[in-house]
């Protein structure tokens, strides 16, 4: 399988150049990474060109990379596989306002010659990500890039009908974003006197939440539960 990855990278790369950049992937897989200006060309060759034929949009996403890296694993021990480390160093984490915060992430599928590829863009403005529509490249990407917008507020600039589509319409903020607080911003209830539904502060009170840890081990042998000791 692997010999057929790094032959459909081959005509990738021969067709797009520097226009894409191969990044790290499992062994199955072929993913790259463009920039906005190129993303509109780059989509057109990989569907159009004969030796790729992405003819289908999958799947698109946006991913907030806000505490990508920054976040320690917090246990009693450390390995070298990371556990109680950061991927970054504290001295060296990114600025959280940095661009690329935000990004859009296609999943496409050529069902000429059976091939996957998934494609990343990021957003070079934080504070408002805007990248270009794909609807007309593919259709399939009209409701993904509703999705996108209503979780993350990602902008997609010549969309046909930007709004929300899993959220209420009077819903504030992005629900994805990493920043989105956990009990939300309003919440709604209906009100009988007025015969519709209002929106009004969030009335709960934000607590952590530790979840139990069950360890089986002799300490929850039954006879020492009941406080006997076994013999």
């Amino acid at each position: 399988m692997s010999e057929l990855i790094e032959a459909l990278a081959g005509k990738v790369d021969a067709q797009l150049h520097a226009a894409v950049r191969r990044v790290t992937a499992r062994a199955q897989e072929l993913a790259y990474e463009t920039d906005v200006a190129a993303l509109l060309g780059v989509c057109r060759t990989l569907r159009d060109h004969p030796d790729l034929k992405f003819e289908m949009l999958m799947d698109l996403a946006g991913v907030d990379f806000l505490h990508y890296g920054r976040d320690d694993w917090e246990t009693e021990g450390a390995t070298r596989s990371g556990f109680s480390r950061a991927r970054f160093p504290q001295s060296a984490r990114p600025d959280p306002d940095a661009p690329g915060r935000f990004a859009v992430v296609y999943n496409l599928l050529s069902v000429s010659h059976n091939r996957r590829l998934r494609l990343t863009v990021r957003c070079p403005d934080t504070a408002e990500p805007v990248v270009d529509s794909v609807v007309e490249i593919w259709a399939s990407a009209n409701w993904f890039e509703r999705e996108a917008f209503d979780l993350f507020g990602i902008l997609f600039r010549g969309h046909p009908d930007l709004r929300r589509i899993l959220t209420d319409y009077g819903f504030i903020g992005h629900p994805f974003r990493k920043d989105f607080p956990l009990i939300g911003n309003v919440e709604v209830q209906y009100d009988p006197d007025k015969r519709r539904v209002v929106y009004q502060p969030v009335s709960i009170t934000p607590r952590v939440l530790v979840p139990k840890v069950i360890r089986h081990d002799h300490r929850y042998e039954p006879a020492l539960r009941d406080g006997q000791v076994p013999r």
